[in-house]
């Protein structure tokens, strides 16, 4: 597939520069200082080939002001900086037969590279992981974003790694020596929005957003249009492709608004990636759109609906979007473990009350992809508590070994097998007017709740723009790590042994209410196989019917409040 955005070098030595700028007569290249001007097409479309070997520094000049290459493949100086011409490959890869894991062998760990200290740095965490039980690390957004610190989501140049976090060959080293240990590595990408600093995009192409269309973050991205659809397509098959990511996670689809673009974009990855190789491809979709989740789409969706009814069931909180899951938590857990979603085309009161959801009892359990924590429910409280802050140990583990033996995809967050108790805090590298409305906008957003409901309480809220914050947000190994470590160890190990090899043909049989806080639920495997789970984070005992077939593993007493234990039948 040929290139529309950004600078390609050609088999002359040449570089050809290539940039969509509809709301301009004229725009300047700028080559490591020869200002030279480009040519215009139809379309918007202006271009300049030009003697600039890889290494080499340019940028755009819009009348007076130089701008990146929103397609940068790699920036010096920062997102206001200069672009970097690359080639297009020149790493010298070990693994290079690796084709990935199927879906359904997907243990993720969710990092944040920032926290990890880099690329480099990473590297060094991945044999401890791969050895847990862990398949596959999700790293949350790496694009180039202002400043040196972000938790991901304010991105401005999405084909360029941040540079704080290191070059591009080191994020290939990465993904390399994670192959090396049998680790999948997945990125998580935004295309729904950009950052507030850096972005120039509307400066040359106001034809990138619709205006008319709100979002919170202003003009929803038009990817109704051919040149918009084509930026993010790029930009997917360089990670799945150049890079050799094994999949992606595409964030909040449900702002983008369009399940066209969805379903074009899909077919497209999988028409121009290897066929022989692994490649996932994820989605976070509030709306609960089922028809977007199969062979031919997308491989599976973080399911909210599981993380929200659980932590309304662990923590008894109810406020904000965990109220739609406050009436009658435990049939809806239920229904989450039978079913996949539980909003399947019911009112949502925290939706405006409009319906959400379509049925999803049809999908195999692996269409799902669940989890206790993530970067957004512990980024988004207000002090970034997790839950070994919030919830009795004993009921986190009853809670988390259903989370490892069910057989929706697991994810778990950075920390999580450690049973870490530091935070994990929303933090930015913002200055000036934009930090101090950054700052003053995160402690308005809180007033609402009780607890921060005057402005002494606000004012704990921490600052994202103190590197303290980021520093804050480090996982920090508690004196228990390695009881949990152990924990996790041994359950993930069951899942590998038992239940990922016959995952493929795996059906709900049903599931059901045993009292407050308590669930039954059953799955019927390959091979015949029905795993049986019970779980019981309630206040009460409850009574159990007969053991369905072999204990495999059991938290607390099978019934008790805290517990959790899982039996084991073959035909």
């Amino acid at each position: 597939m040929s290139r529309l955005w950004g600078s390609t070098l050609q088999p002359s030595g040449e570089t050809l520069f290539r940039l969509w700028a509809p709301g301009r007569e004229t725009v300047t290249l700028d080559v490591d200082g020869l200002a030279l001007e480009m040519e215009s097409a139809e379309d918007g479309w202006f271009s300049a080939l030009v003697e600039a070997p890889a290494g080499t520094r340019y940028r755009f000049r819009i009348d007076e002001q130089a701008v990146p290459d929103p397609a940068s493949r790699s920036q010096s100086g920062g997102v206001h900086g200069w672009s970097l011409v690359t080639p297009a490959e020149a790493y010298p890869w070990v693994h290079d037969g690796w084709r990935g894991r199927p879906w359904t062998q997907a243990v993720i760990q969710e990092v944040h590279v920032g926290v990890a200290g880099g690329f480099t740095a990473l590297i060094g965490q991945l044999p401890r992981l791969a050895a847990l039980g862990i398949t596959a690390i999700e790293l949350m957004p790496i694009g180039a974003f202002g400043g040196m610190r972000n938790w991901g989501y304010d991105g401005v140049l999405p084909f360029a790694p941040a540079e704080s976090y290191g070059s591009p060959d080191e994020l290939k080293a990465l993904i390399d020596a994670a192959h090396g240990h049998g680790l999948m590595v997945l990125l998580d990408v935004v295309y729904n929005h950009f950052g507030p600093d850096g972005n120039y995009l509307s400066l040359y192409a106001p034809d990138f957003f619709h205006a008319d269309v709100d979002t919170p973050w202003g003009g929803a991205v038009a990817v109704d249009k051919p040149q918009v659809a084509a930026f993010f397509l790029e930009n997917a098959l360089m990670w799945l492709n150049d890079y050799r990511f094994d999949g992606l996670r595409f964030d909040a689809v449900h702002a983008i608004g369009n399940p066209s673009f969805l379903d074009w974009l899909a077919h497209s990855i999988r028409d121009n990636v290897d066929p022989e190789r692994h490649v996932h491809l994820i989605l976070e979709n509030e709306e609960n759109d089922a028809a977007r989740l199969g062979p031919d789409g997308f491989d599976a969706q973080w399911n909210d609906d599981f993380h929200n009814v659980l932590h309304v069931l662990l923590t008894r909180e109810s406020s904000a979007y965990y109220g739609d899951f406050a009436d009658g938590p435990t049939e809806r857990l239920a229904r989450c473990l039978e079913q996949g979603f539980i909003y399947q085309g019911e009112p949502s009161p925290n939706h405006d009350g409009r319906p959400r959801g379509t049925p999803s009892g049809h999908l195999p359990p692996f269409r799902f992809v669940s989890f206790l924590q993530n970067h957004d429910q512990i980024g988004n409280r207000a002090l970034g508590e997790r839950l070994t802050q919030l919830v009795d140990p004993a009921r986190l583990r009853a809670a988390t070994a259903l989370l490892l033996l069910c057989p929706q995809v697991p994810l778990l967050f950075m920390g999580d097998e450690i049973g870490a108790r530091t935070p994990f805090l929303f933090f930015t590298d913002f200055h000036d007017k934009l930090a101090d409305a950054v700052r003053e906008g995160r402690r308005r957003e809180f007033a609402k709740f009780e607890a921060f409901s005057d402005e002494a309480a606000r004012a704990r809220i921490p600052d994202p723009n103190s590197e303290a914050t980021f520093a804050a947000s480090r996982p920090e190994r508690p004196a228990d790590a390695e009881e949990w470590e152990d924990f996790y160890r041994t359950l993930l190990r069951l899942r590998a042994e038992l239940i990922m090899p016959r995952l493929e043909k795996a059906r709900a049989v049903g599931a059901t209410m045993l009292g407050e806080g308590a669930v039954q639920a059953a799955w019927r495997l390959a091979e015949g196989v029905l795993l049986t789970i019970i779980i019981n984070i309630g206040d009460s005992v409850v009574a159990l019917p007969s053991p369905p077939g072999r204990l495999i593993h059991e938290e607390g007493r099978a019934g008790d409040p805290a517990s959790f234990a899982a039996w084991w039948s073959a035909p």
